[in-house]
């Protein structure tokens, strides 16, 4: 599990130098670009766009993790689909090849034959990026691989990823939206059971070298199979209700799509200047995590086990998790807790595409339980 945590945190180490270099090169970026539509569309979405490094991303992960863990090859599942359609109507389908030769020469048939950019993103993809010391090194975890599949967000907040905005982060507080909203996510969970068992979160656009002005990422990992709960994060310093925010109360983050039913539902709790707003399924879960809000509540079935998994499996190592919100508020009082926690090993057969694997009960994202039940038990009868 260790070995695994460790090639986990290198791809995605990996990707993030691909999303950095799709941004980098505006040529490329430009051409990288591509509406998705029928099934694999998001439906919460007037517009969804996939890019080529998400594609580039999830099969580059699905090739790396694949190569060194083979009894895991079909059980690594990602958003995106690996068709993509060139600028002459050629549809072309994505994979990593063994030499970055090969891997640039297809990728030129996507690029409409264009050589440079082609080499550039495969150099990326088959470059091993410099190795950091996560404190992984002692960790021991009762699981084969072959016990286990995995779910891949390559970028998730595509749309911020786009659009482009170079925001400053600062120290304490979340940011509603921009670059840093855009995050590499893979999470573990085991195939029996469906509870996540390790996630890895990796933040491309984290900050800004002074020295040379390129982007620089940061990392999160978790680890939570029965009693061994291991985090690169450690625990807010405060307890339920303090200090975040200058000791004012509990503080949600929501979509600012989120319906008016529902932020007026958490007024109550919360108060109008509480309520906190950010981009990305995956990022408003990292604030969580973070301790930059205490609770994220998500009405619609808009997100995706591969959206939720990893960062899942980081609130699980803290002693939180993510619930669906809809069980949450048909149970009784007090009984919310694991019984609705979400798992990621059943599909909606009655559904089709991306559909198939949403949370389609919402989520509530918590590291207290006794958060989770006084912020559902308030909502509860309201929507």
């Amino acid at each position: 599990m260790a070995d695994l945590l460790r090639l986990l945190l290198r791809v995605a180490e990996k990707a993030a130098n691909v999303a950095r270099v799709c941004r980098q090169e505006a040529l490329l970026f430009q051409l990288l670009v591509q509406e998705k539509t029928g099934d694999d569309k998001n439906k919460k979405f007037v517009q969804d766009f996939k890019t080529l490094a998400d594609v580039v991303i999830q099969e580059m992960i699905r090739h790396d993790v694949g190569a060194q863990f083979p009894e895991m090859t079909d059980f690594i599942h990602g958003e995106e689909s690996n068709k993509f359609e060139n600028g002459l109507g050629e549809s072309v389908t994505v994979t990593v090849c063994a030499t970055q030769e090969e891997t640039a020469a297809l990728l030129a048939t996507v690029l409409n034959g264009d050589n440079m950019a082609a080499s550039l993103l495969a150099r990326a993809i088959h470059q091993d990026p410099v190795s950091t010391d996560m404190g992984t090194e002692s960790l021991s975890v009762p699981l084969s691989p072959s016990e286990l599949g995995i779910w891949i967000d390559p970028i998730d907040a595509t749309s911020q990823y786009i659009e482009g905005r170079e925001e400053v982060l600062e120290e304490g507080h979340l940011s509603p939206s921009g670059l840093h909203c855009a995050l590499v996510l893979i999470g573990v969970y085991h195939r029996n059971t469906g509870e996540p068992v390790m996630g890895v979160i990796n933040q491309p656009f984290n900050y800004k070298d002074p020295a040379g002005g390129g982007w620089r990422g940061k990392q999160f990992w978790g680890v939570s199979y029965g009693s061994i709960n291991a985090c690169s994060v450690s625990q807010p310093k405060h307890g339920p209700n303090k200090s975040r925010g200058g000791g004012r109360g509990l503080s949600v983050v929501l979509s600012s799509s989120e319906k008016q039913v529902v932020k007026e539902a958490l007024v109550p709790l919360c108060g109008p200047d509480r309520l906190m707003y950010a981009s990305g399924a995956g990022y408003k879960i990292l604030c969580v995590i973070q301790g930059l809000a205490d609770i994220y509540v998500l009405s619609e079935g808009s997100t995706f086990k591969w959206d939720s998994c990893a960062p899942h499996a980081l609130l699980r190592a803290l002693g939180g998790g993510v619930a669906d919100l809809t069980k949450c508020l048909r149970s009784s009082e007090g009984t919310e807790g694991h019984q609705a926690e979400l798992t990621y090993h059943l599909p909606h057969n009655e559904h089709q595409g991306a559909d198939r694997w949403a949370n389609q009960g919402g989520l509530v994202a918590y590291l207290d339980g006794a958060l989770l039940c006084a912020v559902t038990g308030g909502m509860r009868g309201k929507l």
